[in-house]
């Protein structure tokens, strides 16, 4: 079996499990698997990270208070409830109401 073989049937595995594990699928998971090893096969492959990156800091990098490096404030992504759909209104969630515990 071949390599592309192998990579195929493992994608129509995971389309399998995927859907619940249905009888009778076959086909249409094979056919399915089949274009993503293709897709996959002509998608452009990522130059590996510059091995510099993993080096130590230098003394260039250093804010010159103490020795430690300077850090960079990255920006956070909108977190994925505040994200609305175009077309969708917002709807803002009511606050829970404290509950008391019972008298005992």
């Amino acid at each position: 079996m071949s390599t592309d073989d192998k990579r195929i049937r493992e994608f129509a595995y995971q389309i399998w499990e995927s859907e619940g594990k249905p009888e009778g699928q076959e086909a249409r998971h094979w056919e399915m698997a089949c274009k993503l090893a293709e897709a996959e096969a002509l998608a452009p492959k990522k130059a590996p990270k510059a091995a510099a990156s993993k080096t130590p800091a230098s003394k260039t990098a250093l804010n010159g208070k103490g020795g430690e490096p300077k850090t960079k404030a990255k920006a956070k992504p909108a977190a994925a409830s505040k994200v609305i759909p175009p077309g969708e209104k917002a709807t803002e969630k009511k606050p829970r109401a404290v509950r008391k515990p019972p008298a005992v």
